[in-house]
């Protein structure tokens, strides 16, 4: 007699299904028990009005403006329906055997079209009705005159937002790829896509932590962040990792890089192959980096100013005893650029020595046009933001993942949804995604002094604007050799507004722009063969003049920065440092203790 809990036909055990569902029955339950309890505690706003990002003032703001305006919307809903008369006539045409051009196609960097299945009759013209329509709401939304610049961001954004959820690839029945796994499957994708779901729901405590990759395939230290070194320094808030040679000779001046504090340094030490320390290791350089650590409660009243005094400026008196060197070649990676810089216009004003150059990779310091995500901050978010993080003391580290992550949606939230849930898949192991799933937290004090100074007031910029340990800070007092790098897809750290530094500092400047966007631009090693950057000597005071006389080259930008730096400060060589050889000595391996403080320990 056949096995009554298995298909003839598929093979699927029925009896596993149901044990599944039972399962993901009760979770479902007690998450819902959760989730109510949480939202029922005495000062909690009710469900469905918390609106900490003011979203709902900017929309009603459009909303107004957009009444006063109908001639637009008339103009808008008569060119969407001319749109779909012709997405109607080219369909049918093409149902007849007719050739026909699309009536509207994806950009090209838009994944979630992608595959034969699309092109099929029904959902080709489900593809071209959704994005006539998106075009449609977003270009009504972006024509609407009267708002000032922050609102018509933030109104452009969110409804790209609205939009990009809406899309048909993220549901069942109009993403033929899903439908065909569902057939094939008898529905197990969507079981394991509930079981993917809830699973998420529990780790992130009630709140949607999507699982980007599988992190159990990663260890830091033993398979990335492997270059070996040792933690020569340590303080409250960074340990200095001083990194093992591998040339006999290497340059004189030290090298210093200061990371951002909102991930982990190990973003320039992936892997072997695309490791940019390690690379610089190998072009002779006696390589020391900055790991910050993961703050908790405790240093919540750690600020701007501490981060300045106990990173780059602490960093360099402690290089200066390992080395004996008095000055030292600078790079900062974005908010590390923008200490960099504060650091800079600091020892500038102080008559410090200490920084032979300065390399600035995708920083701002100039935070007028601050990109997408500047539309998360005014007045009301902040004041909010505000509130939460001193009632524990730092913003949650999953927080600050959320926001980037939303500004790349399709990339880093759409496509894990269909993925994980609609197609029931585990995700890839990636490490790049293991490192942006690797989160930290920031201090409370020092976060919100960058948020109202830099991003809402935009104060760095303006001569004597920020006072740092009592000294106020002009950038235009900034002498060293610097070196810009910049990327062109940038949504992080636009480069438009990149480029305004070099209208600020006073010495010699090499601005570089480079291919794709924030991590692939700068992340670029030569092997790769990948990308291409831009040069030009001058620095006009509008970008785009910039770009216009500038010269595209094939490739990583890495060695044009190692041939400058080597100019600039020089390419007297001394024997190989190892760690330890000087007045400092080794407190642990690389990559060190604080790296591997986890923003939910």
């Amino acid at each position: 007699m056949a096995d009554q809990s298995k298909t003839k036909s598929s093979g699927i055990d029925e009896s596993q299904i149901s044990a599944t569902m039972a399962d993901i029955a009760e979770r479902s339950q007690r998450l819902v028990q959760e989730f109510i309890s949480s939202h029922a505690q005495p000062g909690s706003a009710p469900m469905g009005m918390e609106d900490p990002l003011n979203i709902g003032n900017a929309f009603m703001e459009m909303t107004q403006k957009m009444m006063t305006q109908p001639q637009k919307m008339v103009e808008a809903n008569m060119h969407l329906w001319q749109d779909y008369m012709r997405l109607w006539q080219n369909t049918a045409s093409k149902m007849m055997g007719q050739e026909t051009a699309p009536t509207v196609e994806p950009a090209r960097d838009d994944r979630r079209f992608k595959g034969e299945a699309w092109e099929g009759d029904v959902f080709n013209f489900i593809k071209q009705s959704y994005l006539l329509t998106s075009n449609w709401m977003e270009s009504t939304v972006s024509d609407v005159e009267g708002l000032d610049k922050k609102t018509k961001a933030k109104v452009e954004f969110f409804t790209k937002q609205y939009v990009d959820a809406l899309s048909p690839s993220n549901f069942v029945m109009t993403n033929p790829e899903v439908l065909q796994a569902t057939m094939e499957t008898h529905g197990e994708n969507l079981v394991n896509g509930l079981r993917n779901l809830l699973e998420d729901m529990e780790r992130g405590g009630g709140k949607l932590d999507i699982k980007m990759t599988d992190k159990d395939a990663f260890e830091v230290g033993k398979n990335v962040a492997t270059s070996p070194g040792k933690v020569v320094f340590r303080n409250d808030l960074m340990e200095l990792i001083q990194y093992t040679p591998s040339t006999e000779k290497v340059i004189k001046t030290p090298l210093l890089i200061c990371p951002p504090w909102i991930n982990k340094f190990y973003i320039l030490d992936l892997r072997e192959k695309n490791s940019f320390i390690k690379w610089a290791v190998e072009q002779g350089n006696t390589v020391f980096i900055i790991s910050w650590v993961n703050p908790d409660r405790d240093l919540a009243m750690k600020t701007f100013a501490d981060y300045m005094l106990e990173g780059p400026l602490a960093a360099i008196d402690a290089i200066k005893k390992a080395t004996g060197e008095d000055e030292v070649n600078a790079i900062g990676y974005c908010i590390g650029g923008t200490l960099l810089a504060t650091t800079l216009a600091y020892m500038a004003e102080k008559k410090l020595k200490g920084v032979k150059t300065a390399t600035f990779f995708t920083t701002m310091v100039d935070f007028e046009d601050a990109g997408d995500l500047g539309v998360f901050i005014d007045e009301t978010s902040l004041q909010n933001l505000e509130e939460k993080m001193n009632s524990r003391g730092y913003l949650e580290g999953n927080e600050m993942a959320s926001t980037f992550n939303m500004m790349k949606a399709n990339d880093l939230v759409w496509s894990f949804v269909v993925n994980n849930y609609l197609l029931g898949k585990d995700p890839f192991p990636f490490d790049l995604l293991f490192w942006n799933s690797d989160s930290t937290r920031m201090p409370a004090a020092m976060h919100s002094f960058y948020l109202r100074n830099m991003y809402l007031d935009n104060k760095l910029v303006q001569p004597g604007g920020i006072e740092i340990n009592g000294v106020k800070l002009d950038l235009r007092k900034i002498n060293v050799p610097s070196y810009i790098i910049s990327t062109r897809e940038d949504h992080i750290a636009p480069w438009l507004s990149t480029y305004k530094a070099t209208q600020l500092y006073k010495g010699p400047i090499r601005f570089v722009l480079s291919a794709s966007g924030h991590i692939a631009g700068v992340v670029n090693p030569p092997a790769a063969g990948k990308y291409c950057y831009w040069l030009n000597d001058k620095t006009p005071a509008d970008p785009e003049k910039w770009l216009e006389g500038a010269k595209q080259h094939d490739g990583s930008w890495w060695p044009d920065w190692d041939q400058w730096v080597k100019k600039e400060s020089g390419k007297e060589m001394v024997a190989a440092r190892t760690p330890g050889d000087g007045k400092l000595k080794p407190l642990c391996d690389a990559p060190g203790t604080y790296v591997s403080m986890k923003a939910e320990d």
